[in-house]
């Protein structure tokens, strides 16, 4: 567990952050640049030393990062502050505190990369909320480590009036972008439907599964088809997937059922027609 909160009062002085070497998760690194998060009435918000932005934490599933964020109270009259997370794993030594006038508070913090994360960036806030509703947040930043791998599948591939729906999965670990061909083949192999891959206007984050639609204006009244879709995203993924369709006018169905049905009528007659001797019809067919 995080050392109890220290209060340090004035004069402010400067505090240097423990080498890294020093901490107990070595996979973990600080990064930082730039001023802190301030409220409105002199109390501000950071990371404690090197005038850092935010928190960036990196290592494998399960690591932890062990840092500082201050509280430091530039004016006249006391602070009441209480501090959140949200976004990321982060836990406090203390959620809740009083800084003296001119006083520095710092509150030690673990940030967990959690495991079974997939390898990518993660983003959260710290904020710090004064009892009048002020705020002041730290940005922070996780990148969860390990091999990029590229994959994903392409399902459910089916023609729906003059759309052709499908749904694309993330199978790999890293956001894709995707790229979309289409084929369609008739019968005896004519090319009914022949588009080039284009890249799709999504972006498909780690184990995400997308539903979407590609429009297909102008296809056969009267054919059977194979379609096939093939998409491929950066880092190697490749997936295909296809359906069989077959298109059929209403007139000629509607043509084809009369058939069906009147041959079937013209047979129950026939077999009506068939009496045994001494049998009576009781009525005529038209």
């Amino acid at each position: 567990m995080p050392s109890a909160t220290r209060v340090r009062r004035r004069p402010l002085p400067a505090v240097s952050l423990l080498p890294l070497s020093l901490l107990p998760v070595s996979l973990l690194s600080l990064l930082a640049v730039a001023a802190p998060a301030s409220a409105a009435d002199g109390w501000t918000l950071a990371p404690l030393g090197g005038d850092r932005p935010s928190v960036y934490a990196e290592g494998a599933p399960g690591a932890v990062l062990r840092d500082t964020v201050s509280v430091t109270n530039r004016g006249r009259k006391p602070v009441a502050v209480r501090l959140t997370g949200t976004g990321v794993q982060v836990a406090f030594a203390r959620t809740r505190l009083r800084v003296p006038a001119r006083t520095r508070a710092d509150v030690p913090i673990t940030v967990t990369v959690p495991a079974g994360t997939a390898p990518g960036e993660r983003a959260g806030t710290i904020v710090a909320r004064d009892g009048d509703g002020r705020t002041a947040a730290v940005d922070v930043r996780l990148r969860a480590a390990g091999p990029a791998l590229s994959a994903l599948t392409v399902e459910h591939v089916a023609v729906r009036g003059d759309r052709i729906s499908y749904e694309l999965v993330n199978r790999g670990t890293t956001a894709l972008v995707p790229t979309l061909a289409v084929r369609a083949d008739g019968l005896f192999g004519r090319r009914v439907l022949d588009r080039a891959p284009r890249s799709l206007p999504v972006r498909l984050p780690p184990g995400e599964r997308l539903r979407l639609d590609e429009p297909w204006r102008g296809r056969p009244a009267l054919d059977a088809v194979d379609v096939r879709l093939t998409v491929t995203a950066p880092g190697g993924a490749h997936a295909m997937a296809g359906t069989s369709v077959r298109f059929v006018p209403w007139s000629a169905a509607t043509g084809t059922a009369g058939a069906v049905a009147a041959g079937a009528v013209g047979v129950v007659v026939r077999r009506r027609g068939r009496r045994t001797p001494g049998s009576r019809s009781t009525g005529a067919v038209r």
